[in-house]
């Protein structure tokens, strides 16, 4: 029997959350620590002693023997620096647990390690970790122990931004302000605050262990950078939303119970399309919030894998020729009380704030669709977008029916007067009751899709940190609604000047709008003719990080400096070069002393093979038109695989930065696919037996 538990009694048990504070913290200090969270209200240094001698003592209780400042630096993972509580010994031999409330909130990690594209020099080491009150302190209990987690922001010691957090938490000052204008213009007086809300869908793959680990390929590179496909891959449909399998249940279990303890509000969980492939959704959260818990949930499907006897893969690609993996981010605006910004009503055609807040965002997302590209842009998922799998590579935004009827009425005519409405779905059976039917059916393949109140950003990867998304999704809706606020706060008649602000930035921007299927040849054609955006690959989408209109955009709004954005701009680059370094010479490795060994022995074996048959008298043609196949296939594996050590090289040679990665893109990319093809094509003909490493088959059907 498993184990049983109620959620209710765990959630949340090890989170230092309000109910903690409320219960442990001094009724002012509680007060003050609560107006430092919602109003940013400055914590002084004797109110933070108390916060953390309590969280201290609360840790102890459960267990912890050190603490984190734990940040995400710009690694695309997070970093953690443990110190134990321990004071320094006192004569009598013993030691205190100590926690000042300096150290809650300022910590001095060793920044010369961390990326920085430049903003600074190997010997200038000091940086700064700062305590993000507004995102739960928590205990984790790994192999380690139990460490109190304290989510941090991570900035150098001339204060540039050197983490994903930082700018996250800027673009919601950004997008609060502007919003909060907007709502007063339209009469709203009891709003205080309104916070991007956020909800992650994590895709992941799960493999075996022991097979995971004779595959050189995922343990450098996190994907299978050879293998030909099984007989059966994701045609039939039948993985998806399929029963769980018992090994994957236990699996899933774990996973939900550890990541409700630490306040994680996990909720779906599912097969997903390609075998071995799954996916974990959460609750909303607000985004500081969200882009930690899925930190933790991406930490917690690895290290919960492991002691299942699996191993989890985040790459967008794991696999050839079945489906990769997203996360897609589903982003809405909801104020202090309640409201969502993005919530059409009953009736849209007649919510004027709603249609100017949906006619800001296709402004935001037209002017800025290189930027919302370049924030989901990562080399794995080069191998996705535009692929006939994933979203394309074009940004477009999905409204469905009722909202692009409404949209078109009020580009025809200057008004709209009626919205679609839902009916209902008759079932034809009679025991079934009929149901409620959405005014607009939804679109897997729209990269921004409107999906009732929220709008659901598909591109993201499924290993990147959600935080450079809603940092874009922010900040260019915080512009439009500036921008919009401006001419409203200005005009004489606000209903007038209101309604024809919304016609216009409907017409301006309608070719953004796209309902029709995205993967199709004719789209391509089609977003060509109406000027959109194809940007194919991250190197191409890198550059737009630092366009005029980016610059001027984040520095309005003080999320990035020039010189921040040209670091990030420079950091990328070199990521990405580094990252097909590794997937190259894992390639070279791989094919030097495993496939061409491999390869050379199977074919002495049916060289051998074909003597013994021509000297027994019989007829050899099969044997030696294999014989003369794979050794073909063996000549066209070393001209490749030479071929790209070459490539490797004069790469390695070149001076880091945007030169260097797009080398790699254009040519050693290239190069590579040139090797994986023979080799591919050998592991079809040669026997399993002789092959090195497990296959395609034996990874993803026996989990």
């Amino acid at each position: 029997m498993s184990e049983a538990f109620n959620v209710a009694d765990i959630f949340g048990e090890d989170v230092f959350n309000d109910s903690v504070m409320q219960e442990r913290l001094p009724k002012k200090v509680y007060r003050d620590l609560k107006k430092t969270i919602e109003e940013g209200k400055e914590l002084d240094l004797a109110t933070a002693d108390v916060i953390a001698h309590e969280m201290k003592e609360w840790a102890i209780e459960k267990g912890a023997t050190h603490y984190t400042h734990w940040f995400q630096p710009l690694t695309g993972v997070t970093a953690e620096k443990h110190d134990s509580f321990i004071s320094a010994p006192l004569e009598s031999g013993k030691v205190l647990m100590t926690f000042s409330g300096k150290e809650l909130i300022k910590g001095e990690p060793d920044a010369s390690s961390f990326p920085s594209g430049g903003l600074r020099a190997t010997f200038e080491a000091r940086g700064y970790t700062a305590w993000d009150c507004t995102s739960p302190a928590f205990v984790r209990h790994d192999a380690a122990g139990a460490t109190l987690c304290i989510p941090t922001a991570f900035c150098s010691y001339t204060g540039e931004a050197l983490d994903q957090k930082t700018p996250l938490l800027r673009s919601m000052e950004a997008i609060n302000e502007q919003s909060i204008r907007l709502l007063r213009l339209f009469g709203n007086t009891t709003s205080k605050k309104v916070t991007p809300s956020v909800g992650p869908e994590q895709e992941y793959f799960l493999v075996d262990a022991e097979k995971f680990h004779q595959r050189k390929d995922l343990i450098y590179a996190g994907r299978t950078l050879f293998g030909a496909m099984p007989p059966k891959g994701q045609e039939l449909d039948d993985h998806y939303f399929g029963t769980i399998r018992q090994r994957i249940a236990g699996f899933m279990k774990d996973v939900n119970k550890e990541l409700w303890k630490v306040g994680v509000s996990a909720k779906t969980q599912h097969n997903e399309v390609a075998p071995a492939q799954h996916e974990l959704a959460p609750i909303y959260a607000q985004a500081n919030v969200a882009v930690d818990h899925n930190h933790l949930v991406m930490q917690t499907l690895k290290r919960v894998a492991c002691q299942h006897g699996m191993k989890c893969l985040l790459h967008e690609k794991p696999f050839a020729g079945v489906n990769g993996s997203g996360k897609h981010n589903n982003w809405s605006l909801t104020t202090d009380d309640g409201r969502n910004l993005l919530d059409p009503g009953k009736t849209p055609h007649e919510n004027i704030q709603f249609l100017l807040v949906l006619t800001c965002i296709l402004k935001a997302v037209d002017t800025h669709a290189d930027l919302l590209r370049e924030s989901a842009a990562d080399p794995g998922n080069d191998h996705r977008l535009g692929a006939n799998e994933a979203p394309p590579a074009i940004i477009s935004i999905f409204l469905g029916e009722q909202l692009e009827d409404v949209m078109e009425q009020l580009i025809v005519t200057g008004e709209a007067t009626h919205s679609i409405k839902g009916g209902r779905l008759e079932t034809g059976v009679r025991t079934l009751p009929d149901l409620a039917k959405d005014a607009t059916d939804r679109n897997r393949t729209s990269p921004f899709a409107f999906t009732g109140n929220k709008f659901e950003f598909r591109m993201v990867g499924s290993r990147d940190s959600i935080a450079g998304p809603n940092v874009v999704l922010n900040t260019i809706v915080a512009e439009a609604f500036s921008e919009a606020c401006d001419v409203l706060e200005s005009a004489d008649d606000f209903s007038m000047a209101v309604h024809d602000l919304i016609k216009k930035y409907a017409a301006e921007h309608q070719r953004i709008i796209f309902n029709g299927n995205g993967y199709s040849d004719e789209w391509i054609a089609e977003a060509e003719r109406r000027g959109l955006p194809n940007i194919k690959s991250m190197v191409e989408a890198i550059p737009a990080l630092t366009t005029d209109k980016a610059v001027a955009m984040f520095e309005k709004f003080k999320v990035f400096t020039q010189t921040e954005l040209e670091s990030r701009a420079e950091i990328k680059y070199e990521n990405y070069a580094k990252a097909i370094n590794i997937e190259a010479r894992t390639m070279i490795d791989m094919a030097s002393k495993q496939f061409i060994p491999a390869v050379i022995r199977y074919t002495k074996s049916l060289a051998d093979t074909v003597i013994a048959v021509k000297a027994a008298g019989a007829d050899a043609a099969v044997q030696s038109e294999a014989l003369e196949e794979v050794s073909k296939l063996l000549a066209d594996t070393k001209k490749a695989n030479v071929r790209l050590a070459e490539l490797v090289e004069e790469a390695a040679a070149m001076e880091e930065g945007e030169k260097q990665a797009r080398f790699y893109h254009f040519d050693v990319v290239p190069a590579m696919e040139a090797l994986r093809a023979p080799v591919d094509k050998l592991e079809m003909i040669v026997d399993k037996e002789a092959w090195p490493m497990p296959s395609y088959g034996d990874l993803i059907f026996e989990v």
